[in-house]
């Protein structure tokens, strides 16, 4: 039979709050650096040429790398965090596609998908439990009269 958990730990909103931002800001900085290894490391029309190795129109490089970037950048800042993470989700989604195959290990040959899946779910729980504090969005928001701030859910 299960004990319940002493109250003395029950968990503290705001320590769920700064949970968020740890996640957040972790899984825009995972997105920028793959973005930039696309630039930088592999250069994009390579990356291009191996989208199309795997299927995938080489042209897809582009917005991939795009987003990678300012999807990061975003999440990084808590600049429209969930609509960041829902923009990144399918580039999750793509990428579990193509390592898919390769087994759950992402150190296996041509990299599992245990990683992706790991990055996946993460964008859906940002979706889910939004931004977490320190957001450069909310900030930016609150300088503004009020009326400029009806409509605003902090998405």
């Amino acid at each position: 039979m299960l004990t319940p958990v002493p109250s003395s730990i029950d968990l503290n909103p705001r320590h769920a709050a700064y949970g968020a931002l740890v996640l957040r800001v972790a899984l825009g900085a995972i997105f920028i650096a793959h973005g930039l290894f696309k630039l930088v490391a592999l250069g994009l029309p390579a990356t291009a040429a191996f989208f199309e190795s795997v299927g995938y129109p080489g042209w897809t490089a582009y917005p991939v790398f795009l987003v990678e970037v300012v999807g990061g950048l975003a999440l990084v800042l808590g600049i429209r965090a969930r609509l960041a993470a829902a923009a990144l989700l399918p580039v999750a989604l793509g990428a579990l596609r193509v390592h898919g195959p390769n087994g759950w290990f992402f150190g296996s040959p041509g990299g599992g998908w245990e990683f992706i899946a790991f990055l996946a779910a993460t964008l859906v729980a940002t979706l889910l439990i939004g931004p977490g504090p320190l957001r450069a969005a909310r900030r930016a928001r609150d300088a503004l009269p009020a009326v400029d701030r009806i409509g605003d859910r902090g998405m």
